[in-house]
């Protein structure tokens, strides 16, 4: 099979090349594709693998990069999420499947309209499959298939990091700061007595108790994915509240506040000499070009993906709480981003295993069967843990 990674030399494209050289077949092929081809020629490179090879692509010209991805199996995008249509353009061209890591909602919902042109392909578009959504949309698969009727699915994550870096950057991101910018300030929806609706950013940061190590922390509403597709998923269920909740280390949470209350979020052009700039994208590109830190001692992190589904089994309500744990992949040089970088790599593999089934534009719950997925998740020490509680009264 050719997986192909777009966006492959960024942050978490990296990650899903690292599970893919790990895991995949001696007679497989994996192509790095990316608009900076000397970093994807790097990458490939400093793998010493015939099966790793590098193409440089621009997703905005749809027939060139369909022209230079031709045989592939399935297109993993790892780019910036407002390009997630373009890359299925791309993957309709191409006739391959499709995987992404998410689109803040409003963009998930216009990849679903994709659904009729990929059934026509006979391919499958799994949109949203990183952690957070992706786990997330699962966990909470799992808990409502074990119930007659599902009234509520809330998705929280909850992690810390104490690993020790040097040096210590101004702003530790993960993935795009401009990502982050705009699940700061924009509007997340949430889905409540059978309605959508939208409520302030950063709001709800009620105390949530997490399982052991993490304990209590606040999560507040960001705009996300698995609300745009739970409440259509389990309509048939008769789902009335849908929530997604994430919490961040409070100086983190304060230091991009401040960006955000600055303007920064901005995607509005503003003049400086030499031109015209988004602030949003300047401020990503700063904070993108950081130099790399080196971890001094071990690694230090632990996350819980977590879904809590309350319904009714026989009758009686009842209360699932499905957690994902994971404290990094140190053997793969891999911290807890595995969680959001591994997943696409995981359903590739299922689809190249006949493991998921079907055509269309589908959100992971849709599509993925849990059991399947877990066991892989196991493979790369990501721990699934379910409990089933009596009544509602679980605090969310």
């Amino acid at each position: 099979m050719k997986f192909v990674v777009i966006g492959g030399a960024g942050a978490m494209g990296r990650i899903t090349v690292k599970d893919l050289v790990e895991t995949c077949t001696p007679t497989d092929e994996i192509l790095i594709a990316d608009y900076d081809l000397k970093k994807a020629q790097d990458l490939a490179e400093s793998y010493h693998d015939r099966r790793v090879t590098a193409r440089q692509v621009n997703v905005k010209d749809h027939e060139g990069s369909a022209r230079t991805l031709a045989g592939a199996f399935v297109l993993i995008n790892a780019v910036q999420y407002q390009m997630n249509l373009d890359v299925m353009e791309i993957a309709l061209r191409v006739g391959s499947h499709y995987v992404d890591l998410g689109g803040l909602f409003h963009i998930t919902r216009k990849q679903l309209e994709l659904d009729s042109r990929f059934k026509a392909a006979g391919k499958i578009a799994v949109v949203g499959m990183g952690a957070a959504p992706g786990i997330t949309n699962i966990l909470s698969r799992y808990g409502a298939d074990r119930l007659d009727r599902v009234t509520e699915i809330h998705t929280r994550v909850g992690s810390f990091d104490k690993t020790k870096v040097v040096p210590v950057p101004a702003l530790a991101v993960a993935y795009s700061l401009k990502t982050i910018l705009e699940e700061f300030s924009l509007e997340p929806a949430v889905f409540t007595k059978g309605k959508f609706t939208f409520v302030k950013p950063m709001s709800g940061d009620d105390p949530h108790r997490f399982p052991p190590p993490i304990g209590i922390r606040r999560p507040m509403y960001t705009i996300h994915s698995e609300v745009a597709t739970l409440p259509l998923s389990f309509a048939d269920k008769g789902v009335r509240e849908v929530s997604f909740k994430i919490a961040f280390d409070e100086a983190f949470v304060d230091r991009v506040r401040f960006l955000r209350d600055l303007g920064l979020a901005s995607h509005e052009e503003v003049e400086i000499p030499g031109g015209r700039v988004k602030p949003i994208d300047l401020v990503n590109k700063v904070a993108m070009s950081q130099p790399p830190s080196k971890q001094v001692g071990p690694l230090r992190q632990y996350e819980v993906v977590r879904a809590v589904v309350k319904g009714t089994k026989n009758g009686k309500k009842v209360t699932w709480v499905v957690d994902c744990h994971t404290a990094g992949m140190p053997k793969w040089g891999i911290g807890l981003d595995i969680d959001t970088g591994s997943p696409p790599a995981v359903v590739a593999q299922m689809l190249a295993a006949g493991e998921i089934q079907g055509a269309g534009a589908l959100p992971p719950e849709l599509c993925v069967p849990p059991d399947e997925f877990i066991k892989r998740l196991k493979i790369r020490k990501m721990t699934v843990r379910a409990s089933c509680k009596k009544g509602w009264g679980f605090k969310v």
